[in-house]
């Protein structure tokens, strides 16, 4: 099954300062079921239980705008520029231009069950999205401006929801995905021909995945039994390092802008930083050089 994000307020942290600002509290239609940060790092989109998204700006504390077009809870988002996809339980994904009054500029419908995670490629020509049907789609960008159910490819290899999705930033057509507690493989795709090019069994339940942006190295995060962090090199997938520290499965990773630390936010309903990429002043050399901060 998908594991969305369930928080009846959002706030703010400063890495700098450590201070905390409340951005939003939600009274109806809550609770929150996935945020996400635009790439410029001002604006935030914020999918809730009733359907609607809401963008804030973060420097202002204020709402911009309500997104609507879906029946029920969003709980994947993805920008791509000005360009936001929405995925929800009704089985769509909704494309937005934000910029614009007429804001939906297309629908596509191929999933059966929950849209669980959506990613745009690097280059913005393809997505990905996967559902609760156990089901992978690659789409070409152009169908983000219609109605369509014509994705590239239909991948059908995963064992359980598939919400765990991570592009390669250095090779355009790699992406990485991986599920629920019946999967436990990481698999990874060529996404021009559909191909699965590897596919490596981690003994767990896989929840997210997130590339370095230095070193070819990935870092995934696992749910039962272990609930750990794992850092592998690319592409031997040789396990570099292991950590501990959560009590329950860690649901979400999110990489800083510089690509250094890693937040987990997890059900044991606590916070944590991570240096697993190493940090901006030292050289990576050893397992020891991630620390929970």
């Amino acid at each position: 099954m998908c594991w969305p994000l369930l928080l009846a307020a959002q706030y703010l942290w400063d890495a700098a300062t450590s201070s905390i600002e409340e951005l939003l509290i939600v009274q109806e239609g809550g609770p929150v079921t996935s945020v996400f940060w635009a790439p410029e790092g001002q604006y935030i989109a914020v999918g809730l239980n009733n359907s609607t998204v809401q963008l804030w700006d973060s420097s202002s504390l204020r709402q911009l705008r309500t997104l609507r077009g879906h029946s029920a809870h969003v709980g994947s988002l993805a920008w791509n520029g000005p360009t936001l996809a929405t995925g929800s339980r009704d089985c769509t994904i909704l494309n937005h231009d934000v910029r614009i009054r007429r804001h939906m500029k297309g629908k596509m419908s191929g999933h059966e069950q929950e849209i669980c995670g959506l990613i745009w490629s690097p280059s913005g020509q393809q997505f990905a999205s996967g559902g609760n049907d156990n089901l992978l789609h690659i789409w070409d960008s152009a169908a983000a401006s219609s109605s369509s159910s014509s994705y590239l490819h239909r991948l059908d290899e995963h064992q359980a929801a598939v919400k765990a999705l991570a592009w390669c930033p250095f090779q355009r057509n790699l992406l990485e995905s991986s599920g629920g507690t019946g999967n436990r493989c990481i698999k990874f795709w060529n996404t021009h021909t559909g191909a699965c090019v590897n596919s490596i069994d981690r003994g767990s339940q896989v929840c997210a995945l997130q590339w370095s942006k230095h070193e070819k190295e990935i870092l995934s995060s696992h749910g039962f039994s272990q609930n750990q962090l794992c850092l592998w090199k690319y592409p031997s997938m040789v396990k570099m390092a292991e950590f501990t520290g959560h009590t329950s499965r860690v649901l979400h990773l999110a990489r800083s802008p510089d690509g250094y630390t890693v937040a987990t936010a997890v059900g044991d309903e606590i916070l944590r930083f991570w240096q697993v990429f190493g940090a901006p002043e030292t050289k990576k050399s050893s397992l020891k050089r991630a620390t929970n901060i």
